[in-house]
């Protein structure tokens, strides 16, 4: 392989702007096409690259030998189909999230992936946010304790998407920062959704996540919202987090706050609830660009062929419990067991 990791991008719609700026700034990659079916997108990235050069043929990218990975960044519908295609071409790939429609097909690319050693990877970028990786660094240092709860709400006016719904698109991030900061897989999963736009798939939502432990973990989505929210609690036994993606600098604020239980367990109407108050402190938090880290470990896990922080099993693991929420949410809400497999062990970047 050359020195530096040739890339091909396909879609520059909404994200894949974001990957062409961070992939050209990344000294270890060099752009060599961009891909997308509307001329006017092309335009836009000859202006901004002109080194890049665009096609709206996607078999350009396959055949091009100087081209070791393809970064996908289309509609959902499609990231099968480009992402085996290129799979069977030699080439690594890094998916949009989510990484396929189904399990099943990520399954598929996860065999190819393997059965050709190439590296497999979906974009679940706040998993490289330096405020999700330091609740990490916290919830496995015990900080926290035994987790309580994880409540999450993302909430916006649109985007509104034509091929999948509110849960697809926005909760799968938060389904991937609990799979990464906690040490248990959830067993079963409900969820009730509303469409207020006739013909568009569900606009709202609210997911629960149950667990063997005492943890419970609530997602609730909209995208109907009059104002942009991005904020989730973490309570533990010993302190609880605040983390507000849309703070420009303390992101993150750590409370020594909880309860405190007196009497004899076995007697709960004379236990006695205490509440303890203590300090709130705000972690330094890196400004740096989480997809810029993201790049960092990608190229890097296509070089040296090591497993990728956020790769296939991350990815399927996430859309077991999509497809499991989707049947919930067609079934007003009964709780779906998940399937129970070891979990998998990753090792922080």
């Amino acid at each position: 392989m050359q020195s530096r990791v040739g890339i091909g991008v396909v879609g520059y719609g909404y994200w894949g702007p974001n990957l062409v700026r961070n992939f050209v700034s990344n000294q270890s990659a060099r752009v060599v096409s961009m891909s997308d079916l509307d001329p006017e997108k092309r335009a836009a990235c000859e202006r901004l690259y002109p080194g890049v050069a665009t096609t709206g043929c996607y078999e350009d990218l396959l055949k091009d030998p100087s081209i070791d990975a393809i970064a996908i960044a289309t509609p959902v519908r499609t990231h099968y189909e480009l992402a085996l295609s290129a799979l069977r071409a030699g080439k690594h790939v890094l998916v949009e999230k989510p990484l396929a429609p189904s399990a099943e097909m990520v399954r598929r690319l996860i065999d190819e992936a393997d059965r050709r050693g190439l590296t497999l990877m979906v974009d679940h970028t706040f998993l490289y946010t330096p405020a999700v990786q330091k609740i990490r660094e916290l919830v496995q240092k015990d900080e926290l304790g035994d987790i309580y709860y994880y409540d999450s709400t993302r909430s916006s006016l649109g985007l509104f998407q034509s091929d999948v719904n509110v849960i697809w698109d926005l909760a799968v991030h938060d389904l991937s920062i609990i799979q990464y900061i906690l040490n248990e897989d959830p067993v079963a999963v409900s969820a009730t959704g509303s469409c207020h736009v006739t013909g568009t798939p569900e606009n709202m939502a609210h997911i629960t996540l149950f667990f063997d432990s005492k943890c419970v973990a609530h997602v609730s989505v909209n995208w109907l919202s009059p104002i942009k929210v991005r904020q989730t609690f973490v309570g533990g036994s010993k302190k609880m987090i605040v983390y507000d993606d849309l703070e420009p600098s303390e992101k993150i604020k750590v409370y020594d706050k909880g309860i405190t239980l007196s009497g004899l367990s076995e007697n709960a109407h004379q236990l006695r609830i205490g509440y303890r108050a203590g300090d709130m402190w705000a972690p330094h938090i890196s400004a740096r660009e989480a997809l810029q880290t993201e790049i960092e470990h990608f190229l890097d896990c296509v070089r040296t062929g090591k497993s990728s922080l956020s790769n296939g099993i991350s990815g399927l693991r996430v859309v077991e419990v999509l497809e499991a929420a989707s049947r919930s949410i067609a079934e007003r809400g009964r709780p779906v067991n998940l399937k129970q497999e070891p979990r998998l062990r990753k090792a922080a970047i």
